[in-house]
């Protein structure tokens, strides 16, 4: 799992790269703040090494919370900045900083 920031000088965003090994999935995306944690707004295109990537427009300057669902199933990024628990759900979810 690895996320990329690219931060654009001349907007307000930031181009973050969301990408996961998961060669035995046969989905993944990925869902937190920035898409009202919506699986089909989130979904991770496969490529042939079995990674899911995709590359979203943050806004600049902000704190979002996500996780990824690989199959279904709600997993955490290991090189998130940083982990927040939400009583929602019970658990602990990703922070991404940008």
């Amino acid at each position: 799992m690895s996320l990329k920031k690219q931060f654009i000088k001349t907007k307000p965003v930031v181009k973050v790269t969301f990408s996961i090994d998961a060669k035995d999935a046969s989905s993944a995306a990925v869902v937190g703040d920035f898409n009202n944690w919506n699986v089909e707004e989130g979904t991770l295109s496969k490529l042939k090494n079995g990674t899911f990537k995709a590359t979203y427009d943050l806004v600049k300057d902000a704190i979002y919370e996500f996780k990824y669902v690989i199959d279904g199933s709600y997993i955490n990024d290991p090189e998130a900045d940083s982990y927040k628990w939400n009583d929602f759900a019970g658990s602990e979810n990703s922070v991404l900083v940008v």
